[in-house]
């Protein structure tokens, strides 16, 4: 069974699965947890990571990976946290800038990808590599 934790993309990547027929028998959960509050509150992210590293950073990232799984009643995950835009990047993390973990038969794997384009084009692009690699960490 699969669980997201979504932040940048707001649940596109859960709406995304679950248009596909048949998905209630691998599809287990989505959390959207846009604000630091709701990643501390729905999957258990330590404050003091939000607070050393900030939203979009790879422990952060790691984190909901794993909070979606022990959060819910699935073995896989896949955690996304980003700045969308069209504000809110810095100098350390521009617009286009998104943390990804997965988490997949208890190994947890992360990385990060900058995006280019407005906020819709890095929503998609986001929710196309989180599902793309997905596929190619279950194979």
């Amino acid at each position: 069974m699969l669980a997201t934790a979504e932040s940048c993309t707001g649940g596109m990547i859960a709406a995304a699965c679950t248009d596909l027929a048949g998905s209630s028998e691998w599809f287990e959960r989505g959390f959207v947890s846009y604000s630091n509050a709701a990643k501390t509150d729905l999957l258990g992210v330590p404050g003091a990571l939000l607070l050393l590293h900030g939203a979009v950073s790879e422990p952060v990232a790691r984190a909901m990976a794993t909070g979606a799984v022990l959060r819910s009643q699935a073995q896989v995950s896949v955690a996304v946290t980003g700045v969308a835009g069209p504000g809110g990047g810095s100098d350390a993390k521009p617009v286009g800038t998104v943390w990804f973990g997965w988490q997949v038969d208890g190994a947890l794997h992360s990385e990060a990808r900058q995006f280019r384009g407005d906020r819709a084009a890095v929503r998609a692009q986001t929710l196309w590599h989180a599902i793309v690699r997905l596929n190619e960490l279950m194979a």
